[in-house]
């Protein structure tokens, strides 16, 4: 699976190091392929943003990824693309015709058990507090997205 936002510093690699860790807590570290990318190009090669590093790390959890921008060719590897927002949600449904697509594209809210929201705000521009309340949403809908996943395929 794919976790993607905007510039692959912030919430996409949290998504993926919370998925990763729970994986890890459940021994199902190689049961799935995980990455994150970003749709833009902004800040490829760079680690994750030092505020998301910091909010991670207080709750036992690496962020593992340096940033990559999403190609069509991943709409083909991946299986399942979990997009934070509506806006990237569209940015790559644009990557190629939907016909050419063999992933499946969702928003990464849609497995939220206990928020209710269509997006997981970018905390880039605001405050300490942001980034846990990204988190704070990131393992609901991780928690989620797991369960599924192993109910799909008859693990859980």
């Amino acid at each position: 699976m794919l976790f993607v936002c905007l510039g692959n510093i912030c919430r996409s690699p949290a998504a993926e190091g919370l998925f990763l860790h729970r994986l890890e807590l459940r021994g199902l570290s190689d049961a799935f392929v995980v990455d994150s990318a970003g749709t833009g190009s902004w800040h490829v090669g760079k680690r994750a943003d030092a505020r998301m590093i910091r909010a991670a790390e207080a709750r036992g959890v690496v962020l593992p990824s340096r940033a990559r921008q999403i190609t069509a060719a991943d709409l083909q590897t991946f299986d399942l693309i979990l997009t934070m927002d509506p806006s990237n949600l569209e940015n790559v449904r644009k990557l190629v015709p939907a016909e050419a697509i063999s992933a499946r594209i969702e928003p990464m809210t849609a497995y939220c058990r206990r928020y209710r929201t269509d997006a997981v705000p970018d905390p880039y521009y605001g405050g300490a507090d942001g980034f846990n309340d990204v988190l704070d949403l990131l393992e609901d809908a991780c928690d989620g997205l797991l369960d599924a996943l192993l109910e799909r395929r008859g693990n859980g």
